[in-house]
């Protein structure tokens, strides 16, 4: 005989897979009596299934829209296929906001069959990305990792590479996963430093719990430290260019966390943009879709108007095509 939580998954299986049965037909896919079957109906509405009956001896039961969400059942096939849409949009921002679908894929995973988890992980290892202007992808694996590090409340032991590539390993407090533009973010405590940290997540190469329980002590607003050290990166080239729209146009086009901007006038922003060259900066600026002058520097200016005589010509050179 199987047990009673088998069995009470079993008919929400049942339930599941057309629109209605009756009480003798699910009594007999499970072998067990009609008078099984009422009771297991009455066990899963107390917990927040939404079944409703039809009276009667040609009556039935059918799976109907609850107030809440009860407890899902998934078939091997159904859990992967989840699992692989919970990552995709967590790494890709169809979301927008997308802490919800790490946090459904963290608690997902931890509950997932080896045999499903370990697909899974096959599934990881032979998907490839087209890797995005911004430069390195981040691992999923990674991405779980540290979400699960910020949710047990334990230090971590952190092995990371910085911009230049350097290596190294440092234990953290970790706090919270922040994603902002294409890039996620990692709050953390560094213990050695006595001071909270923003780490790039796609530059974060091993996660090691350490098993050591903290607490944090009055934790930083995780968003605004992000954008603060974004804003605080050194570049090795500034321009100042000019967008003929108001500041809070301006600033839905460059974020914050790109430029920092001033207004000009009631109509029309002048913002600063860190790059690493003259070309970078280029191609930023001819992302933005929208009309713009470069104030400075000249060799930014000029590179601008280089990159569009190059569009230009490879169109024709503005002729009518025959």
């Amino acid at each position: 005989m199987i047990s009673t939580s088998a069995r009470l998954l079993r008919l929400v299986s049942l339930l599941s897979a057309r629109p209605a049965w009756t009480c003798h037909e699910l009594a007999e896919r499970m072998a067990v009596t009609g008078r099984t079957v009422r009771r297991d109906v009455a066990r899963l509405r107390d917990l927040g299934y939404c079944i409703e009956s039809d009276p009667g001896p040609w009556g039935g039961y059918r799976l109907g829209g609850g107030n809440r969400v009860p407890p899902l059942v998934l078939d091997d096939e159904e859990a992967l296929a989840v699992a692989v849409a919970l990552r995709e949009a967590a790494l890709s921002g169809v979301l927008g906001s997308d802490q919800a679908a790490v946090s459904a894929l963290l608690k997902l995973r931890q509950v997932l069959p080896p045999r499903i988890a370990d697909r899974l992980g096959e599934m990881d290892a032979t998907f490839v990305h087209t890797p995005r202007p911004e430069g390195r992808q981040i691992s999923p694996g990674v991405l779980l990792e540290l979400a699960a590090a910020c949710r047990g409340g334990e230090r971590t032991r952190l092995s990371y590479r910085d911009h230049a590539g350097k290596g190294s390993v440092r234990d953290v407090d970790p706090y919270r996963l922040v994603r902002t533009g294409l890039r996620w973010y990692f709050v953390a405590r560094d213990v050695a430093r006595d001071e909270w940290r923003t780490f790039r997540a796609d530059r974060v190469v091993r996660v090691q719990p350490t098993g050591q329980p903290v607490e944090l002590a009055d934790p930083p607003d995780p968003a605004l430290l992000v954008s603060r050290g974004i804003a605080s990166v050194v570049y090795p080239l500034y321009g100042r260019v000019r967008l003929p729209h108001p500041m809070d146009q301006a600033l839905r086009l460059v974020p914050p966390t790109i430029g920092t901007h001033h207004p000009d006038g009631p109509d029309a922003t002048i913002v600063e943009i860190g790059a690493n060259d003259a070309d970078e900066l280029v191609r930023y600026l001819l992302g933005l879709g929208t009309p713009l002058r470069v104030l400075s520097p000249d060799d930014v200016r000029e590179a601008l108007l280089r990159r569009t005589r190059e569009l230009l010509e490879d169109n024709g050179g503005g002729r009518s095509s025959q």
